[in-house]
């Protein structure tokens, strides 16, 4: 049987075919996935491991995603839980990224990071705590809706515009706060 027969196959009687369903979001939201990683690990070497690592993940566990619409914000909380980790083994964290890099190479990762990946806004945004900076990051970066955050981190869309309101004022905050020294 070919492989698009068999993708028919599994649609037609209900089942999920893990490797059509990985190759489809990884063609769709890879490189997303990637800079999402990037912002907490400033390593690109790194988030490409923690996304290979998620789409591992996703198709280990396919079989029990029902809705195909579902896995999208499961694979992102896979890279978020990831980065997570990563940060507290004690790798590259937010908080050394200028101390760690040579002027060179910190003038090339800003470029290729974009305006609103600044280091002073990166540093900021590594200071509050992780629901506000997951919230934050999901709705201005990747530009997410309420419901696409809450679906992602596994909360109510009104806990997403909390920890949103309380992550901005936290940051307007420090930023301001840093602006003055």
């Amino acid at each position: 049987m070919t492989a698009r027969a068999e993708r028919i196959d599994a649609s037609m009687s209900g089942r999920l075919d893990p490797d059509a369903l990985v190759a489809d979001l990884f063609t769709r939201q890879g490189a997303s996935l990637v800079r999402l990683a990037r912002i907490f690990t400033d390593d690109r070497n790194a988030a490409e491991d923690l996304v290979q690592e998620a789409f591992i993940r996703l198709h280990r566990s396919a079989d029990r995603i029902i809705d195909p619409e579902k896995a999208v914000p499961y694979l992102r909380s896979i890279v978020l839980n990831l980065a997570r980790d990563h940060n507290r083994r004690g790798l590259m964290s937010l908080r050394h990224r200028n101390s760690m890099l040579p002027e060179s190479t910190m003038a090339f990762e800003e470029d290729v990071v974009d305006a609103a990946a600044d280091a002073v806004v990166l540093d900021a945004l590594g200071d509050l705590p992780a629901r506000q900076r997951d919230c934050l990051v999901l709705r201005f970066y990747l530009e997410l809706s309420e419901r696409e955050i809450a679906e992602t981190l596994d909360i109510s869309p009104n806990s997403v515009k909390t920890h949103c309101r309380r992550g901005l004022a936290a940051l307007e905050t420090r930023l301001e706060a840093s602006h003055d020294h």
